[in-house]
């Protein structure tokens, strides 16, 4: 699992009907310091994320796995961060 933060919605008029009715966003890979870490990418939610908030997502295979039935993704977010706490 890695850290992201939501940063906004994707709206596709047009994707493969088994991510009907699932909500596409926009996520910000992090660093544990908060900070960026490459360029934004589309997950899906699995959580209801909203805007702002630190979520941990996953990548490949697994992102399947919160919905039980293989769909056509790559990245999910599978949990919301509440807090963080980086030992030193």
């Amino acid at each position: 699992m890695r850290l992201g933060k939501i940063i906004g919605n994707v709206v596709a008029t047009r994707k493969d009907e088994r991510l009907n009715g699932k909500r596409l966003l926009l996520m910000q890979p992090m660093r544990s310091d908060r900070t960026p870490a490459g360029s934004p990418i589309v997950v899906l939610d699995s959580v209801g994320a909203g805007a702002s908030e630190f979520v941990l997502w996953v990548s490949g295979k697994e992102a399947c796995n919160p919905f039980g039935v293989e769909l056509p993704v790559d990245a999910c977010v599978v949990g919301i961060v509440d807090q963080t706490h980086v030992v030193r």
